[in-house]
């Protein structure tokens, strides 16, 4: 059973139910029961009309809204009675509700949000997208770890490679953490292929390629804002003129094949790794197709252990904390 919270959505929760009823897959859905008809057999529907908005204090929002959708799921998961959960909201009160019901691995600084690029020759797993502004180096070799394991266990990538996001390749390039999270990296266990540059991201250079939130979250909107240029701007001019609509007829096939494989709605969105259960956080923007794909990537997470693999290779790494954390470290990203 998958927990899905339909609230937040910007094409609204029927179309998060759509998505559900497409995966054809066993759903808990959180959401205002009226609008969520559409999900299938296959969805049990729990009324919960209440979503938590994005604001300053996700934290502070999702502990005074306890009947909320997104808290209600979280909840379920951390219960026992779903095995992941799934969220099209805004992250900033996802990520405080999966931390505060779900919580932490044992030994884990900080949950990353890590997201799988549809590009050409990938897909390569960026993390943290966004959970994490500031960063240690220690937090950076965890995800590294983190990555790794779950390019191993969900996407079958053996030994994958993982770059470090610098400002050049040569290993005294980048700042202070940086440079000590390569020294890290290179002593350790993985398949580690040095820094990473910024072009080297569409280029598939690297299976994980690791970072602070906030270098990864201005990354990945590059990334999609020229994705979708690049996109409209062949479309346009395929349609400009009689020659080359033509044309365009000629290779449809092979556009499609390309427009499907840069579709990041395929992907199916970001996963909270770090967490004791599996979360994925599915892009404001998605419509049913998205939703499927996404709902379909939390069961792929299941049913491959993802969790229990990461926790098995963080210990045999050596890269646990070994004191239990104090607080609740939660990201500031606020969009969907």
């Amino acid at each position: 059973m998958i927990a899905v919270d339909a609230n937040g959505a910007d094409q609204g929760p029927a179309a998060v139910a759509e998505g559900v009823r497409r995966s054809g897959l066993p759903v808990l859905l959180f959401g205002p029961a009226g609008e969520l008809g559409g999900a299938g057999p296959h969805a049990e529907v729990v009324h919960a009309p209440r979503a938590v908005k994005a604001g300053a204090a996700p934290v502070a929002a999702v502990r005074s809204g306890r009947d909320a959708s997104i808290i209600q799921a979280a909840r379920a998961v951390a219960d026992g009675r779903a095995a992941a959960l799934v969220s099209a909201g805004s992250t900033g009160p996802t990520l405080a509700a999966a931390t505060l019901s779900i919580k932490r691995l044992h030994g884990v600084f900080r949950p990353a949000l890590a997201v799988l690029l549809p590009i050409p020759g990938g897909p390569v797993l960026l993390l943290d997208a966004g959970a994490n502004v500031e960063v240690r180096p220690e937090h950076l070799i965890q995800f590294a770890y983190m990555g790794a394991s779950f390019m191993e266990a969900v996407v079958g990538r053996p030994r994958p490679r993982v770059g470090l996001l610098s400002v050049g390749e040569e290993s005294g390039k980048g700042t202070p953490d940086v440079l000590m999270a390569h020294e890290g990296l290179a002593a350790g266990g993985l398949h580690f292929v040095g820094n990473v540059e910024g072009f080297d991201l569409p280029k598939a250079t690297a299976d994980v390629v690791v970072t602070d939130g906030f270098t990864g979250n201005v990354a990945l909107k590059v990334l999609e804002g020229t994705s979708k240029v690049v996109r409209d701007a062949i479309r346009e001019r395929v349609r400009s003129s009689p020659v080359s609509t033509v044309g365009g007829v000629l290779i449809r096939g092979k556009l499609r094949e390309l427009r499907d494989e840069v579709d990041p709605e395929r992907v199916g969105g970001a996963l909270l790794l770090g967490l004791r259960k599996p979360v994925v956080v599915a892009h404001g923007s998605f419509g049913p197709a998205g939703i499927e794909h996404a709902v379909r990537l939390a069961r792929r997470a299941v049913d491959d252990h993802m969790v229990g693999r990461t926790a098995a290779a963080l210990k045999a790494a050596g890269v646990l904390r070994s004191v239990p954390a104090a607080s609740v470290a939660v990201g500031t990203r606020q969009d969907g």
